[in-house]
């Protein structure tokens, strides 16, 4: 049983869908316990409506206890600045040797904070994260793909939930290679495999 949690980043109009299924694989066969982090401990709801609950702020973050720090998309990414104790987390977090993992909008937040600076990144095209964040500079970085993993940060678009928790499975060490091959092409596919009962 792992010592750390898998912590979900829950803001106003969060797209429920996009961790789903990585921290449902990562609870269930990663045996990690699952923190739900807010601005504040107030509830949030979702893009879907679902209503969710915090178990603590961002301020409350110890990078000791988080074995990743997940951030989905949603559309306050595109509207909102970042808030300072969230830019601050972040860079603790990265600091600390902490994986981050960030999906869709939530990738121009990452490129916000200068987390992408060197490393191997996506997002929703290159065009989308030039439109979002003015000042990005790593064109020279950037990899079209569905979900790419470079030095603890794992990005991917936004139609590609199902890559994005196989990466961050990769990162944890969650399955095997094999497995997590698998898992993928049957979430992505829906379909089961040859001879699979």
């Amino acid at each position: 049983m792992p010592t750390k949690a898998v912590y979900l980043l829950v803001v106003p109009g969060f797209a429920d869908w996009e961790p789903a299924h990585a921290v449902a694989e990562l609870r269930r066969h990663g045996h990690y316990r699952v923190e739900v982090v807010g601005l504040s401990t107030d509830s949030v709801e979702s893009m879907g409506g679902v209503t969710v609950q915090p178990t603590r702020t961002v301020l409350a973050v110890d990078p000791a206890d988080v074995a990743v720090f997940i951030l989905p998309g949603g559309d306050r990414w595109e509207q909102q600045p970042l808030e300072p104790e969230l830019q601050t987390l972040l860079h603790n977090l990265d600091q600390h040797g902490v994986p981050i993992a960030a999906i869709c909008a939530a990738t121009t937040a990452i490129a916000r904070v200068g987390l992408i600076r060197g490393r191997r990144h996506t997002s929703n095209g290159l065009g989308y994260l030039q439109q979002q964040v003015p000042d990005y500079t790593e064109m020279a970085t950037y990899v079209d793909a569905p979900a790419v993993r470079d030095r603890g940060l794992i990005t991917a678009s936004g139609v590609a939930d199902v890559e994005f928790a196989s990466a961050i499975m990769a990162e944890l060490g969650v399955l095997s290679a094999e497995d997590r091959t698998l898992w993928t092409t049957l979430f992505r596919s829906g379909r089961l495999p040859d001879g699979a009962a």
